[in-house]
Order: structure tokens, then C-alpha cells, then sequence
């Protein structure tokens, strides 16, 4: 039978349990919020059966289900008796940030008393004492910004591999249609000549050895790119840096058919890096 790598996320009520669980879902886990520590067994053997069973595993549990602090002793040890590899990660963060955090969101501790924010976080903290004291990990978020935060969890999972690559989607689109939701960055690229206004090139696109020798032997078209790629060098591993998982360049001309879909095809190329996974994408083309 196959194990799982399983990590139980675990902790105070706005101490980053949720920027783990989505970290952890990015780095490729199978990550379960919110179940009882008492069907972590069963869930395991179900995991298992089902193929998956090679996969990590992350599992969010805390106060909101109070009965998950009944018998977990036994629970981790007949989990860890199935072979499975087990680590508890226990997020922690000083009172005064945790009741600054809850001020700043309006969320109600799930341990709400007529006290106050500051009692609920002291039976929060009596409740988890046992669980506390068996953590593989104890992780304090009290001076860490979500991106921080995201980077050391990664770091100690992974190790020295950077973890999931970041992936890279470089499209080309039109500004007749508007410019694509979920852009990062966008560059326009009228300023080139458009081979729309030659004739054997207007019923071509982009893809074409015609439009793309046009395009790109232009020499505003090459110190254009020439820049644009030392700027991507910057930037690329700095964004990987905060965290982020996927990036999408946006290049756009008139119609989306000719100079941004050579300078795209250019650039998903040209685009080269560790743990970088690069896509391409015309969304408008086909259009005209």
C-alpha cells in the first residue's frame, strides 16, 4: 500500500493557517479544510485506495471542530503506525497581533466570548496546548507579511528546491477587444509599424515567417525586446520570490492578429529560467 506525506496545519485563529493551506495547495498537496482529527484514518485509507496515494497530503484542523481535540494521541499514532509520514505544523502569533488581525478583518473568533477577542484567544490557547507540545513545527506569524510567510512554509517543505515552478503565460490579444482579465503585465506595441497596411501581409498573422521578419526586424521592434527581456529578468525571479505561482504577460496591438502575436511567439521562446514553465496564447487572431 501506497503512504502519504501528510502535514496537519494546526494553531491560533488568524495565525496563517489559511495562507499555509494555499501555499501548501500550490506546491501540489491535497489539502482538506476543517476535518475532524478522528477521520483522519479513513480518510487516509480512502486517499490511498484511490490512486492518489503517492500525493501529499495537508490537512487544516482546529477549534472550529472541537472534537478533533478528543484523543488525538491515539489518532496520530495509528496514522503513523499505517506508515505514513506525519508533521504538525503549529502557526502561532502574540496576542496583540492576532486581536489586531481580527479588528482589521470583523471576523468573529470561533471561540467568540462575551470578553472579548483577547479571552477567546486565551481559551484558544489552553485548548491547543496539548497539540502544541507534539508539533514537528512551530511557526510564529507575528512580524511575517503573507508573502513572508508563504516563503518560509514553502522553504521548509521543499528545502532548497524552490518548489512549483512559476508559470508563465505570455498572450497576445487586441485592443479592439479589450484588454484580457487577469493581466499582470501589459505592453502595447503599436508603436511598430503594422503590417496590416501591406498587402501581401494583411491576410497573414503573426505565426507567418512574412508578418514575423517584418515585425521583428524592425529596430524599434528589436531594442524593444531587448530591454523587455532584461526588465523580465529582473522581475521574473522576484515575483517567484513573493509567492506567486502564475504570471501572465499581455501583449497587445489593433487587432490582435499580427505584431503581438509575433513578439509573443518572440517572447514565450526567448523566455528561459529554472523552475519557469512557459505557455503561449492568441486569444484574439482568429478574429479578423
Amino acid at each position: 500500500m501506497k503512504h502519504a506525506r501528510l502535514i496537519i496545519i494546526t494553531g491560533l485563529s488568524g495565525s496563517g493557517k489559511t495562507t499555509a493551506a494555499r501555499a501548501l495547495e500550490d506546491e501540489g498537496f491535497f489539502v482538506v479544510d476543517n476535518l475532524p482529527l478522528l477521520l483522519l484514518p479513513e480518510f487516509l485509507k480512502l486517499h490511498t485506495a484511490s490512486g492518489e496515494g503517492n500525493a501529499n497530503v495537508a490537512v487544516v484542523v482546529d477549534v472550529r471542530n472541537k472534537p478533533y481535540l478528543e484523543g488525538y494521541r491515539e489518532t496520530l499514532e495509528e496514522v503513523r503506525s499505517a506508515g505514513h509520514v506525519v508533521d504538525i505544523f503549529f502557526f502561532d502569533a502574540v496576542d496583540e497581533v492576532l486581536i489586531r488581525r481580527y479588528s482589521e478583518t470583523r471576523r468573529r473568533h470561533p471561540l467568540s466570548q462575551k470578553e472579548g477577542v483577547g479571552e477567546s484567544i486565551r481559551q484558544e490557547r489552553a485548548l491547543l496546548g496539548g497539540i502544541m507540545d507534539l508539533s514537528t513545527e512551530i511557526i510564529d506569524s507575528s512580524w511575517l507579511t503573507p508573502h513572508q510567510l508563504r516563503a518560509r512554509l514553502v522553504h521548509m517543505v521543499c528545502g532548497d528546491n524552490e518548489g512549483t515552478p512559476l508559470a508563465v503565460l505570455v498572450q497576445s490579444f487586441g485592443y479592439r477587444y479589450g484588454i484580457p482579465p487577469g493581466s499582470d503585465l501589459v505592453m502595447d506595441v503599436r508603436f511598430l509599424p503594422n503590417p496590416h497596411y501591406i498587402p501581401d501581409l494583411r491576410p497573414q498573422t503573426g505565426l507567418s515567417k512574412g508578418v514575423r521578419d517584418f515585425v521583428l526586424r524592425q529596430e524599434a521592434c528589436r531594442e524593444f525586446l531587448d530591454r523587455f527581456n532584461h526588465l523580465l529578468d529582473y522581475l521574473l525571479p522576484c515575483y517567484r520570490k513573493e509567492g506567486k505561482s502564475y504570471l501572465t504577460i499581455s501583449i497587445g496591438c489593433t487587432g490582435g492578429r499580427h505584431r503581438s502575436v509575433a513578439i509573443a511567439e518572440y517572447l514565450r521562446d526567448a523566455i528561459q529560467g529554472e523552475n519557469l514553465v512557459v505557455e503561449g496564447l492568441h486569444r484574439d487572431m482568429a478574429k479578423e
